[in-house]
């Protein structure tokens, strides 16, 4: 399962984590900002002269890393993978606008030791949802061991020379892309961090490489809500200055992508683009 370690832990002072399903997290008000969005989209490597009046779908990031560290500080005991993510776009979600996020722990299921956690987000506005998602985390079992193979970090500004139409971030992009998102997870710029969490060394935010992923399906697409909603797979880690390529078939309104380097495949996605 593994594509993006957000934290660890299973018990909050003695209480069990399933004792927390039903518990509400925000509300947190996310302010949608021209600089916010203009961040976002040079990290990304997203069109700037399209997302002037609005954010492109990735951005939902911003708001899911509005309310998860929240449920995240309360898991003390054990790392958490997330596994899958999924988004819904209601409406578009316009520069300078305030809305209010929320984060719901749905269920939490143990199976061979493992403990899988079901997150509920929703942004809202005075005119009502704009954006909803889940998430699912893997809290293992047991403490992962050590990458058999420890890598020697590459740059901080080495993207790993990619081909035109590929993708690929630097360790200081990867630091800009938590700095746009508030996705601080150490394990996405911190050498030993990543490495006590058993990966070779740092890895991508799985939602920096969704971010990619979503911008590839919506560049054929018009507006600024071209996506209805999306299912993201978290397959394996992807390392900076490692070069991926998104490749994606459409049939009618629905992308099925991936995202891939070197035969190794990081994430699938099922997409369904807007009717807007």
């Amino acid at each position: 399962m593994g594509a993006t370690t957000l934290g660890s832990g299973c018990s909050v002072g003695g209480m069990g984590v399933e004792e927390l399903v039903g518990r509400r997290f925000g509300p947190r008000p996310l302010r949608i900002s021209a600089d916010a969005v203009a961040d976002f989209v040079e990290v990304t490597g997203d069109d700037p002269g399209r997302w002037k009046t609005a954010a492109p779908p990735g951005f939902a990031a911003a708001a899911l890393f509005a309310v998860a560290p929240e449920l995240l500080a309360h898991l003390a005991d054990r790392f958490v993978v997330h596994g899958e993510q999924t988004f819904e776009w209601a409406r578009s979600l316009e520069v300078d606008s305030l809305v209010e996020v929320t984060g719901t722990l749905t269920r939490v299921r143990e199976r061979a030791g493992s403990l899988f956690l079901g997150f509920a987000l929703e942004a809202s506005d005075a005119q009502g949802q704009v954006l909803g998602g889940t998430s699912l985390f893997v809290a293992p079992g047991s403490s992962p061991a050590p990458a058999s193979e420890e890598r020697v970090e590459p740059r901080h500004d080495d993207r790993g020379s990619p081909k035109d139409g590929q993708v690929s971030a630097s360790r200081a992009d990867l630091v800009r892309y938590a700095a746009a998102t508030r996705d601080w997870n150490p394990i996405h710029w911190d050498h030993q961090a990543a490495v006590a969490a058993w990966f070779p060394g740092v890895i991508v935010h799985g939602l920096l490489q969704t971010a990619w992923v979503l911008a590839a399906a919506a560049r054929d697409t018009e507006g600024v809500r071209p996506l209805a909603r999306a299912r993201i797979r978290f397959r394996s880690p992807l390392l900076p200055a490692t070069p991926a390529t998104v490749t994606h078939d459409r049939e009618g309104s629905i992308v099925e992508a991936e995202l891939a380097s070197a035969g190794e495949t990081h994430l699938t996605a099922r997409i369904e683009l807007s009717d807007e």
